[in-house]
């Protein structure tokens, strides 16, 4: 998982993006990079580590121009830290291109060792290299309608992305333009946005208000959009497909102050929380959010249940998000650094503790037997999503069945691994009526439909999920 943005036609292009990164650090945190162009070169600074730390004032100086793209990390392909930290910037038949990607590529190591078979070097593990090392083929597709500024760039683009499967949102930074675009699926969100003359582009909207920009719309699935100095122009080259849009986003992933995917995410949340409630018949006496991305479903089932909402846990906000660490060991002792019991409101209390999500259940047996210390009576853990039981290829990182605890045990040996008086999940029914249009999304972790045939997508990410760090 993680977030892109982009500026065009602003002098402040690199501090705007600089901004809007910083916003979207929930979505990475491994590294961070910014390139910008100035219309006759493009620059590039990136490094390991969060945007405050890792960028500095002089970098910012150094990026001059009126565009610029910018990333922030969490591996799910290829190795973590500098190596892979994007934007990845290489020369092209359209000069030099530096390019960000939200998303899992599914069929990157059989489209890798073809092309390193027609000559052309990798220089890094990562899938995104993968939307500029296409380019270097002469493979072409006809495109309709195409504007006489697009006629070199858009077809060789076009036929590349038709080589690709799996999930991309991207942005592509030449010397003269942006090119932003989403795989046909929809899978990751990517948004517009605009400042004035200038325009935004963002994986979520939240990411506009820094800069006190004002959302626009999001990039539609398949759609390729240009902005140059002739203004923007949008291209639809692939075949209508059913959408798959991912439902983790507003599960767990996406701000709660972002409109992603055509609904707000705090009003989608909310509605996982009460709809949790509904299908629920424990009694208790307050109701405990696992922050944050626990909060708003707490809400939502604080207010059906008619069970006052207390913050038993108290997050230490500079902590990063335990879930995105790449190894477990990290992610054990971001939970001790990061939430404190509060015993003011726990002490000889039935508790009910309601969380976004449960994947390998450590992080949920650590919050538990942290409560118990606190003098909780009861502890009831109620999770405001169904079991994960289904790997992700399109961008989570849960690669294998073995890392899911749903698929290692029953309910009741969850329940009793985690160590709480009872375990209860949304249903998949409930999740799906929590947003608008169930037919839009992907639910393949929780329901093991897949929107690509998963026997092709397994065997590729077995692949790669093989050789990450080796490649």
């Amino acid at each position: 998982m993680c977030g892109i943005a982009g500026a065009f036609n602003t002098p402040y292009a690199s501090q705007y993006v600089y901004l809007q990164i910083y916003s979207l650090q929930h979505r990475g945190q491994e590294s961070v990079g910014i390139s910008s162009s100035d219309g006759s070169k493009i620059e590039t600074v990136k490094r390991p580590g969060r945007v405050l730390e890792a960028i500095k004032k002089e970098d910012l100086e150094r990026l001059s121009g009126n565009s610029a793209i910018a990333h922030v990390r969490y591996s799910t392909a290829g190795d973590s830290g500098a190596r892979n930290a994007q934007p990845i910037v290489k020369e092209t038949p359209f000069g030099p291109t530096a390019v960000v990607h939200n998303g899992n590529i599914v069929n990157f190591l059989p489209l890798r060792e073809e092309l390193v078979s027609k000559g052309i070097k990798f220089e890094y593990s990562s899938d995104t290299e993968l939307f500029l090392n296409l380019l270097l083929l002469e493979e072409r597709e006809e495109v309709k309608n195409l504007h006489p500024a697009d006629r070199n760039v858009i077809p060789k683009l076009v036929g590349a992305l038709k080589r690709l499967e799996g999930a991309y949102s991207f942005l592509m930074l030449f010397k003269d333009k942006i090119i932003a675009g989403r795989d046909p699926f929809g899978f990751r969100p990517l948004c517009l946005g605009r400042k004035g003359k200038a325009l935004l582009f963002a994986s979520e909207s939240c990411a506009f208000d820094v800069v006190e920009g004002e959302f626009w719309r999001e990039l539609k699935p398949g759609e390729i959009l240009v902005a140059d100095s002739r203004g923007i122009r949008s291209y639809f080259p692939f075949e209508d497909t059913q959408k798959a849009q991912c439902i983790f986003e507003f599960v767990y992933f996406s701000r709660p102050d972002s409109y992603i995917f055509g609904e707000w995410v705090y009003n989608v949340r909310k509605k996982l929380g009460a709809q949790l409630a509904k299908e629920d018949d424990v009694k208790a006496d307050i109701v405990v959010p696992v922050p944050d991305s626990g909060v708003v479903p707490a809400i939502g089932y604080s207010q059906e249940k008619g069970i006052p909402l207390e913050m038993g846990l108290i997050r230490n906000h500079y902590v990063g998000r335990s879930f995105i660490e790449p190894t477990q060991e990290l992610r054990n002792l971001r939970v001790l650094m990061k939430l404190s019991p509060n015993r003011a409101v726990l002490r000889g209390k039935r508790v009910v503790v309601i969380d976004d999500s449960l994947v390998r259940g450590t992080t949920s047996k650590r919050i538990v037997a942290m409560l118990r210390r606190a003098g909780a009576k009861e502890i009831h853990m109620r999770i405001a999503s169904p079991p994960v039981i289904g790997p992700c290829y399109y961008g989570i990182d849960t690669p294998t069945k073995e890392e899911l605890i749903a698929n290692r045990m029953s309910l009741e040996d969850i329940k009793n691994f985690i160590g709480v008086d009872s375990l209860r999940y949304l249903s998949l029914e409930g999740l799906r009526k929590s947003v608008t249009d169930e037919s839009n999304f992907c639910d393949a972790c929780f329901s093991n439909s897949y929107p690509i045939p998963v026997e092709r997508v397994a065997i590729s990410r077995n692949r790669l999920t093989t050789a990450k760090g080796e490649v």
